[in-house]
């Protein structure tokens, strides 16, 4: 369990670190972002609210979206929630906002590869899923159909919310879409905790 705790809460805040990079690179936010800085653009900037406060108050939203659906969270669900957009919010203090064009490249790049790492560690360490990845379990369990179309279906609706509302959409939420599947698919096995077996 220790392992599984320090795993988890390592992968939560690269993955918030992930953002602030993918943000800082403003080449395009991936699904969730976009509806993030969306909101976070036209109703909490102007209220004085942080960007990484946004993140959370929108896991929290979606978690309320499991009742029902009868999704139940874990540790990792509640930590999602408090942890990913704290980071964030401090990564984006880090990194400066005026780079050029290379290296906001480079940070986009840097981004997606440490999302698909942090997303191996956190999921990897088995103590509940994030909000975002229980709404989608949750709509495929209750109505049965296939995860890659609620998969599809939910980001694109997230993405086109967003971008109404003012969300980055770009080359970046395009590299995000193709690279994500794939970088998950090689961290994930590397990063399951699996239980001991009796000899």
């Amino acid at each position: 369990m220790t392992r599984r705790l320090i795993q988890l809460f390592a992968g939560l805040v690269l993955y918030g670190l992930s953002i602030a990079l993918i943000v800082r690179a403003d080449l395009g936010l991936d699904p969730w972002d976009v509806l993030n800085q969306g909101v976070f653009e036209q109703f909490a900037k102007p209220a004085g609210i942080n960007f990484g406060l946004v993140v959370n108050l929108i896991g929290m939203a979606v978690l309320l979206l499991w009742i029902p659906l009868r999704q139940k969270p874990g540790i990792g669900t509640v930590a999602n929630v408090l942890v990913i957009g704290t980071v964030a919010n401090v990564g984006l203090g880090w990194i400066p906002s005026d780079l050029g064009l290379p290296l906001r490249a480079g940070l986009l790049i840097a981004g997606i590869v440490l999302n698909g790492v942090a997303s191996g560690a956190y999921i990897g360490a088995g103590l509940g899923p994030g909000p975002r990845d229980g709404l989608m379990t949750g709509i495929v369990a209750r109505t049965g159909w296939p995860v890659k179309w609620v998969r599809t279906a939910i980001e694109l609706a997230v993405i086109a919310v967003g971008w109404l509302l003012g969300g980055s959409v770009g080359v970046g939420t395009v590299l995000y879409a193709l690279a994500i599947g794939p970088l998950v698919h090689v961290f994930l096995p590397l990063f399951t905790v699996r239980p001991k077996t009796a000899d």
